[in-house]
């Protein structure tokens, strides 16, 4: 499984009876990240199927309620699970001291390290880099500080033919020289060219999720070409002065970005209470964004 993308709520500051605040559970590559953690993502995760000890890295784009207020009962219960991993939590940095003196009151004592990294929301920074996968802080424009989170695939090695390996016999030692551009000569002085032992490199898998933010064309630049781009809808056009007011989108703005940035699809979320039906959002943006997806809780995207 390369990419698996569940959106565990979409809603924004308020919750309704159908859609939750703000979390999303994403699989890349074997690692399991969970992006905000607005109130009752654990009860969606349950819902969902997915498996709550799997969660490795928490991303916490910013210290509105609706982004991290689910937050301290998840790391409970993981912790009442008998849940022993390091768990890293990427977050503002009075989040640590938010989450000691809830524990410190409960006399709370994790039974697992939670790991912890203060984001600096001024600057585009690696919070996360493996040998295949790598995550940046995107700086954007809220009230407060916030960012948004980029998730890329790191380029690997040239896919070899695998009938051209065992019909030469080549090595696992040259096979890694291949891999990393080089031409092959066989024992009996026979060149063969990188392009005839190797197929084309695939493209890296790219997922920019943008929070909270108000509209800002140099958006686009920090995710261009992305393959997935979540970005903030708060609201409709009827309601673009207020969208101006709080520092939120809508959804023609978000729209505008995608377009922007060259995305291939755009997911859009954090829709006010306000509007019973999504329809009108999905219309707005898709007139100028044709592959726009509403980010519904409980669906999902697979690269």
């Amino acid at each position: 499984m390369s990419f698996h993308l569940t959106i565990l709520g979409c809603s924004s500051a308020t919750p309704t009876s159908g859609r939750s605040p703000s979390a999303q559970y994403l699989q890349f590559f074997d690692r399991t990240f969970l992006i905000d953690c607005g109130e009752g993502t654990q009860v969606q995760i349950r819902r969902n199927q997915l498996k709550l000890s799997r969660i490795q890295h928490i991303f916490i784009s910013h210290l509105h309620g609706d982004h991290y207020f689910g937050l301290p009962g998840l790391l409970s219960s993981l912790h009442l699970l008998g849940y022993t991993h390091e768990v890293h939590l990427y977050a503002p940095a009075p989040l640590e001291e938010l989450l000691h003196l809830q524990f410190k009151h409960s006399d709370t004592h994790l039974k697992f390290p939670l790991v912890f990294h203060a984001i600096d929301a001024k600057s585009e920074t690696c919070l996360f880099e493996d040998h295949k996968v790598k995550v940046t802080a995107v700086p954007l424009q809220h009230r407060i500080a916030c960012t948004g989170f980029l998730f890329e695939e790191k380029p690997g090695g040239l896919p070899v033919r695998k009938e051209w390996v065992n019909a030469l016999g080549i090595s696992p030692k040259d096979v890694l020289t291949i891999k990393a551009g080089s031409d092959y000569v066989a024992e009996d002085g026979t060149l063969y060219r990188n392009e005839q032992l190797t197929h084309p490199a695939k493209s890296p898998i790219r997922y920019a999720y943008c929070s909270d933010t108000r509209f800002f064309p140099e958006l686009a630049e920090r995710v261009r070409g992305v393959d997935l781009l979540y970005h903030e809808a708060t609201f409709c056009q009827d309601l673009a002065h207020r969208a101006r007011d709080t520092y939120h989108s809508t959804a023609a703005e978000a729209a505008e970005v995608a377009k922007l940035a060259g995305a291939k699809r755009l997911l859009i979320g954090h829709f006010s209470a306000r509007y019973k039906e999504l329809d009108g959002f999905l219309r707005e943006s898709r007139e100028i964004f044709p592959e726009t997806d509403l980010a519904e809780e409980g669906k999902t995207w697979v690269l």
